[in-house]
């Protein structure tokens, strides 16, 4: 019984390590979307602040 738990114990370790490896690799992936699109609408923000100054 005991070399049952062991590898119930073995499988749930290697479950968790697979959704935080999985968990890890989305949000890696949202965060560089994120940024990105927060960086062109700071971009354009300023391209518009800036033709609308100089027209």
């Amino acid at each position: 019984m005991f070399e049952f738990q062991q590898y119930l114990g073995f499988i749930l370790f290697l479950t968790i390590l697979t959704i935080g490896f999985w968990l890890m690799i989305f949000l890696i992936g949202f965060v560089h979307y994120w940024l990105g699109g927060a960086i062109m609408e700071l971009i354009k923000e300023k391209r518009a602040k800036k033709a609308q100054e100089s027209a």
